[in-house]
């Protein structure tokens, strides 16, 4: 089961609690979506949910108008970077044949079908992000293509 939390650029850094240790990440200028695996209970208290809460991957490297997608979950691994300029819109754009991605950022402003299937067929398992900053750590089946549609 997935669930979206909506996050404005005040509260990102809230929702991707990262462990203390670690530097907390830039929080994107849009609006961003972070999916993540749902809870079955919630701890009492919010500093027993902080102990025991996984921590959150920190968001992965993607500019205005990109779409980047990772061939790992949580943002690591190759990284492929298209930006809206150099993308047909409405149009299937398969990832190279040995690459997938298991990671990706839209913040090309237009929503992105990404697709399980190398020929964007909807046999196949696929789902469309919308563009205004959303961040997946892991996408729910290895992307092999994708569409930007128009607004």
């Amino acid at each position: 089961m997935r669930t979206t939390v909506l996050c404005t650029s005040a509260l990102a850094a809230l929702c991707l609690l990262a462990p203390a240790s670690a530097a907390a990440p830039a929080a994107p200028a849009a609006q961003a979506t972070v999916a993540s695996p749902a809870s079955p209970a919630s701890p009492a208290t919010p500093a027993a949910a902080a102990r025991s809460a996984p921590p959150q991957p920190r968001l992965g490297r993607c500019g205005p108008g990109e779409l980047c997608l990772w061939a790992k979950p949580g943002f690591t691994g190759t990284r492929h970077v298209h930006e809206l300029s150099g993308i047909d819109i409405e149009s299937c754009v398969p990832l190279p044949a040995a690459a997938g991605a298991q990671a990706l950022a839209n913040r090309t402003g237009r929503p992105v079908t990404a697709y399980q299937s190398a020929e964007c067929a909807e046999t196949g398992e696929f789902e469309t992000y919308p563009g205004g900053g959303t961040w997946v750590p892991q996408t729910p089946y290895r992307v092999r293509a994708f569409k930007v549609w128009e607004n």
